[in-house]
């Protein structure tokens, strides 16, 4: 049988945020939530789930490259003119 604590409530495992979508996108989450049987919230959440994975992921790379030196964008530009880059 199974048993619920009725401590346990929806506002302790969920947080509740507004968030303000283009209409374009709000319309295009609401037929994609629909035809996956998710929430709109479910889709939203994996969402950010996923772009979080992926900065999880890029943190290594990020540390190797921190002792790197600088370089501006014209400072780069010039040097892939200079040896026949672009």
């Amino acid at each position: 049988m199974l048993s619920i604590d009725p401590k346990v409530t929806i506002s302790n495992l969920y947080k509740c945020s507004t968030i303000y979508f283009e209409p374009i996108i709000h319309q295009a989450l609401k037929i994609k939530a629909t035809s996956s049987n998710l929430s709109v919230s479910e889709l939203v959440d994996e969402a950010v789930r996923l772009l979080m994975r992926e900065n999880q992921e890029d943190l290594p790379a990020f540390s190797k490259r921190e002792s790197e030196r600088e370089i501006s964008d014209v400072a780069l530009l010039d040097d892939l003119k200079m040896h026949g880059k672009i």
